[in-house]
């Protein structure tokens, strides 16, 4: 059990101190209630403010695993295009060593179409393998299938071998197939030397256009993306969403691919000359090859889900900002109400009703305080007591109204009279009243007592027959040093007994009466 005692006046006293604070807090909050409205709306302000950083931070996220999901879909389909543009390069150069040797000619139809078409890939989507002659004719192909009436001179792709013996891998514009029934494909070739480097044809591979756009139709880039294979100088390859029309189409005056055109990667975002829809456009060269890989997902599509998030995000906030703002300014006026209501109950609980002094509580209380505030100091104290001459005959002659009228202006005189924030003016009782002087000594106190005496008397009250009354006071006076010891209620009791003095000396005058040093007998001097 002794352990236990302690727990209790320790829980009474963070109890004490927590009703301390909360008080505290309460008249902070009352007393200031536009600082605590401003402080929540300020709050309010802060979590709207930190719920649009944080929306701007998950836009940008949003952009930049667009952009990196873009750069994967583009490495993926550069890749997939490297990967079978070599496999085909592969075939073609062993195509064209066959075809340089004198040998191969000589072999029957079949032994020939072996060696030239041995490592030709029998790919999905691989048109066919021809080796053409000088004149453009077919000379041998990958079927057995010749057509001798049919050339293919006059293609890009062979009229480039035929120029320039440097060209190497060619990847010809989109063409109309004249062997495959105008199948649209486009053309992998390499040029086929003689001995002395001289033009001896050259070694086609057909790859149907289909090919490109099978690879796009694996890309998801949202309703209002574009994903498109194109050739460095604007010509397209393969788009999706697929425009049959567009397909072998230049783009090369388009302001997106006029940018794409100056550099080999890279991202960027425009708004398109087509459709007017904002895209971010990734892009990136083929290695080795003149194909261009472009993936433009819509920024409105990258952001759909965002917005989503964010506009049930910014309503919620909103709503509780509304929220919060109004239980502010509702809770700061409440709590102000709450102070104000106490305070005027205090007063009313420290007043007296009819003149609007301190009452007698309060003047115990003040009492109090500045007998111990002038015995630190060592500073005198006086105190005055008044009571009105002849009231209970005035009363019983006029009424109880017309003297409470007296009480209320006898007590304005005194109010008016002792103006210092430190003197405490109240009423004792019935008609009397009584006066705390901090700091003044018995000559400033009979003067003022004096003052109020001279006041009182001037005032008239007419009733009855036009008849005008004067009223009077008695005032008792007493000043000490409490430092020199006695006590407070000593020394209203003095000026109490002064009050005597000066009623039974004929009223309406002031006596007075003044402590000497350590003496706490009472004596009287007038």
């Amino acid at each position: 059990m002794s352990v236990l005692k302690p727990v209790f006046p320790l829980n009474q006293r963070l109890r004490k101190r927590t009703l301390a604070w909360e008080a505290a807090l309460a008249r902070a909050v009352g007393n200031h209630p536009f600082v605590a409205g401003i402080a929540g709306t300020a709050v309010a302000a802060a979590m709207a403010g930190l719920t649009f950083v944080s929306l701007y931070a998950g836009r940008a996220d949003a952009l930049t695993h667009a952009h990196e999901t873009s750069q994967s879909l583009v490495s993926i389909i550069g890749s997939d295009l490297e990967r079978n543009i070599e496999i085909y390069n592969l075939s073609l150069r062993a195509m064209v060593d066959g075809a340089q040797r004198p040998l191969t000619w000589q072999l029957s139809p079949g032994l020939r179409q072996s060696v030239l078409f041995d490592r030709a890939t029998d790919a999905e989507y691989l048109g066919g393998a021809y080796i053409l002659g000088t004149d453009g004719k077919v000379r041998a192909e990958q079927s057995g299938e010749i057509n001798p009436l049919i050339g293919l001179g006059d293609r890009d792709y062979f009229l480039a071998h035929q120029r320039n013996p440097s060209v190497g891998l060619f990847i010809s514009h989109p063409f109309r197939s004249r062997l495959r029934d105008h199948k649209l494909s486009i053309g992998l070739t390499r040029r086929i030397d003689t001995p002395d480097g001289q033009f001896s044809g050259v070694a086609l591979l057909a790859i149907r256009i289909e090919y490109f756009q099978h690879l796009l139709d694996k890309i998801n880039t949202g309703p209002s993306g574009s994903v498109f294979i194109s050739l460095d100088d604007g010509t397209l390859l393969a788009r999706k969403p697929l425009t049959t029309s567009e397909i072998g189409t230049s783009v090369v005056r388009s302001p997106v691919f006029a940018y794409i055109a100056g550099h080999s990667s890279g991202s960027f975002v425009t708004v398109s000359a087509l459709d007017g829809v904002t895209r971010m456009y990734t892009y990136a060269r083929v290695p080795g090859t003149p194909l261009l890989a472009v993936v433009a997902p819509a920024v409105d599509d990258v952001l759909a889900s965002w917005r989503k998030r964010s506009v049930i995000a910014a309503v919620l906030t909103f709503a509780l900002g509304v929220v919060v703002i109004a239980v502010s300014w509702l809770l700061a006026f409440a709590v102000r109400d709450k102070i104000l209501a106490e305070t005027e109950l205090l007063r009313l609980a420290a007043t007296d009703p009819l003149t609007g002094l301190a009452n007698r509580r309060t003047l115990d209380q003040r009492l109090d305080d500045a007998w111990l505030h002038s015995r630190r100091n060592g500073e005198p104290l006086s105190a005055l007591f008044i009571d009105i001459d002849y009231f209970k005959r005035f009363n019983d002659a006029h009424g109880h109204a017309a003297g409470d009228e007296v009480i209320a202006a006898v007590a304005d005189c005194v109010a008016s009279t002792v103006r210092r924030s430190i003197d405490v003016v109240a009423r004792y009782g019935g008609e009397e009243f009584a006066v705390i002087l901090p700091g003044t000594p018995a000559a400033g106190a009979t003067k003022l007592a004096e003052k109020i005496r001279r006041k009182v008397e001037s005032l008239r009250f007419t009733y009855a027959a036009d008849t005008q009354e004067a009223v009077t006071v008695s005032i008792g006076s007493a000043s000490c040093v409490p430092s020199n010891g006695g006590t407070a209620l000593e020394l209203l009791a003095a000026a109490d007994e002064q009050l005597y003095a000066a009623k039974a000396a004929g009223r309406n005058q002031v006596m007075s009466f003044i402590r000497p040093e350590n003496e706490t007998t009472h004596g009287a001097s007038s």
